[in-house]
């Protein structure tokens, strides 16, 4: 299953991968950011002899080779700030092949799926690399990442961009072209601390992970739509070896701060993606958690996921006359505003 990808890739570097071997002045080949004068971003890679234009000025990579990984440049009113790149910086403008894992979901899954120097994860797909740099920072050298992906054209993108980060291949990740289900099932039964899943139908793999998670290792699960979200928690509350699932999202909002004028940010990175985490259970299985009784209009109507449905057809419920007093509001929003709603003709 091992990727047969025509990727030519980077030798492992002898000095300390990553942030670790950028230390110093900024160097040929590295990325930067660049702030222009009107405050926006640009991130380029320095080059002998080529020059970064903007419409508030330019600077020759020549004369930011040898600076320190913070400094001002220029003069006057066209000074330019540049910073050797985070990984919250580099994840939000490299490639995409695919949507990328924001930052603050993968700080979030980093910590509440509990990644630890020395773990053995699991992860599908790799998408961008986003996810997957942050998981490697967090195994560290004596832990292993292995990352599955269906699609080879994201996988050659993931790849490229977790390299540059890192200076080369990292010795602890390894990237599979294939299907996830057969690839859990070949690892040694509860051989994996952490499984990470980011896929569109993540309740197909229960009986994967079931096999190759260490009792007591967490699953956890990113996934972006309510109806995924929904179905996968129905489907571990009936299979039951694992733990009643954890979910939330995490909503990022800035702020201004400039002397009194103290406001939130007018743009937020909102939803994003819902976060799920739950854990292997030794022995035995939990019953399912009862269902609050339906609402009498939803008495033998609220549906349930089963195998002979699609995963996005949710039983529609028929519709039915609306109660007397949302009647009544309509008729007289219908007055007030000198129109008939259609079903409300010939009452």
């Amino acid at each position: 299953m091992e990727s047969d990808l025509t990727y030519d890739v980077p030798a492992q570097a002898e000095h300390p991968m990553g942030p670790a071997g950028r230390r110093g002045t900024l160097k040929a080949g590295e990325h930067v950011q660049i702030t222009d004068p009107k405050g926006r971003l640009h991130t380029v890679v320095l080059t002998p002899k080529q020059v970064f234009r903007c419409s508030r000025g330019e600077l020759a990579h020549n004369d930011i080779i040898g600076q320190p990984p913070a400094t001002v440049m220029g003069d006057g009113a066209h000074r330019f700030l540049v910073l050797r790149p985070l990984l919250d910086d580099y994840t939000m403008y490299m490639p995409r092949g695919a949507a990328i894992v924001y930052p603050k979901d993968a700080a979030q899954v980093v910590q509440f799926a509990d990644i630890f120097p020395g773990a053995k994860v699991l992860e599908a797909g790799v998408g961008s690399g986003a996810l997957s740099m942050s998981l490697l920072n967090a195994v560290g050298t004596t832990g292993s990442v292995h990352s599955i992906e269906k699609r080879s054209d994201f996988a050659v993108i993931a790849q490229g961009n977790v390299d540059l980060w890192f200076g080369g291949r990292h010795p602890a990740w390894t990237v599979t072209i294939g299907d996830f289900e057969q690839v859990a099932l070949s690892e040694p039964a509860g051989s994996i601390d952490r499984i990470v899943l980011d896929m569109l139908t993540p309740w197909e793999c229960l009986d994967a992970t079931e096999h190759a998670l260490a009792v007591g290792g967490v699953l956890c699960v990113y996934v972006t739509t309510v109806t995924q979200l929904s179905r996968l928690v129905e489907d571990l509350n009936r299979y039951g070896s694992f733990t009643p699932p954890k979910v939330w999202e995490n909503l990022s909002r800035g702020w201004h701060v400039d002397g009194l004028s103290v406001r939130p940010e007018h743009r937020m990175v909102g939803h994003t993606g819902f976060l799920l985490t739950t854990r292997k259970l030794a022995t035995g299985k939990l019953n399912p958690p009862n269902p609050k009784r339906p609402s009498p209009a939803m008495e033998g109507r609220a549906g349930q996921w089963n195998d002979a449905q699609n995963w996005e057809e949710y039983p529609q419920i028929q519709e039915e006359r609306a109660p007397k007093r949302v009647r009544r509001q309509a008729r007289e929003l219908s007055r007030r505003s000198r129109r008939v709603l259609p079903h409300e003709e010939g009452e």
